[in-house]
C-alpha cells in the first residue's frame, strides 16, 4: 500500500477513528492536476430543501492520501455545497468570502453561484478588500507563526521547517494564496481536518473550508482569479 495512505506510519483504521470522533489538529495561521477519486459514500440520499447530495462527501482518495467521509449529522446542512441563485453582483469566476454569514461563493455565468459553509478564524475576520488568488498548493506545508509558537511551545520542532503535508495538517488538502497590489495579504483559504467547525468563528487560522469543498474550489479557480473578502456586510 502506499505509504502516504498510512499517513507516514498511521493506520488508515486510526485516522477514520481519530478524525470521526474528533481528534483535534493543530489551529492553522495564516496547478491544476487529477480530481480526488472517490472511494465511497453514504447512501447519497438528496437533501432537496439544501439542493445537495451526501455522496459528495464521502471517502476519497486524493494525492495519495485518504480523505475520511463526513458524518453529515456534525455539519449544518446549510452549509453543504450547493448551487444557489449568486447574490454577490460580481463578475463570473469571483470568489467572495462572506465572513458573517459564513458561506463562500465562486459566481457563475447565468446569475447563478457555488456556495461553500466555511470556519472564520481570528485572522480571517482582520482584513477585507479585493484581493487576487496568486497562486494555489495541493497538500501543502504549514508553518506556524513565530508569534503562535511562542505562545505554543509544543509546536516549536515546525519553527522554520514547517509541517509536512498530510491529513492532520492545519491546511487541510489545499490552500489558496490572496494577494493585493502584488503583495501578499497572509490572507489563506484552505481545508481543514476539522470539518465539523465550519459554520463557526474558531480561534485561529483564516477560512477553512471543508476538506472536499476546498478541493472542489480548488478545481474551479484559475490563478489570478479575483477575490472579494466582506466583513460586516462592508469590502
Amino acid at each position: 500500500m502506499n505509504d502516504k495512505l498510512l499517513d507516514r506510519g498511521i493506520s488508515r483504521r486510526h485516522l477514520l477513528l481519530g478524525l470521526g470522533l474528533g481528534a483535534t489538529a493543530l489551529a492553522a495561521g495564516c496547478t491544476t492536476g487529477p480530481r480526488a477519486r472517490i472511494l465511497g459514500s453514504y447512501d447519497g440520499a438528496v437533501q432537496p430543501e439544501y439542493g445537495g447530495s451526501l455522496s459528495m462527501y464521502g471517502p476519497i482518495e486524493d494525492g495519495g492520501y485518504l480523505i475520511p467521509g463526513i458524518n453529515p449529522k456534525r455539519v449544518d446542512p446549510r452549509f453543504f455545497r450547493q448551487e444557489v441563485a449568486d447574490p454577490t453582483g460580481e463578475a463570473p469566476g469571483t470568489v467572495v468570502i462572506d465572513t458573517n454569514n459564513f458561506y463562500a461563493y465562486f459566481t457563475e455565468p447565468g446569475g447563478r453561484a457555488m456556495r461553500y459553509g466555511i470556519g472564520v478564524g481570528r485572522d480571517g475576520f482582520s482584513w477585507s478588500g479585493r484581493a487576487v488568488m496568486q497562486w494555489k498548493r495541493k497538500w501543502p506545508r504549514w508553518t506556524p507563526p513565530n508569534e503562535m509558537i511562542d505562545r505554543q511551545p509544543e509546536l516549536e520542532p515546525y519553527r522554520n521547517v514547517g509541517m509536512d503535508p498530510g491529513l492532520m495538517n492545519p491546511l487541510g488538502a489545499r490552500a489558496l494564496y490572496l494577494f493585493q497590489n502584488g503583495k501578499d495579504t497572509l490572507y489563506r483559504l484552505h481545508g481543514t481536518p476539522q470539518y465539523w467547525t465550519i459554520g463557526t468563528a474558531v480561534s485561529s487560522g483564516c477560512v477553512r473550508f471543508m476538506n472536499h469543498d476546498i478541493i472542489d474550489l480548488y478545481e474551479r479557480v484559475p490563478n489570478g482569479a479575483p477575490v472579494v473578502v466582506i466583513q460586516n456586510g462592508m469590502v
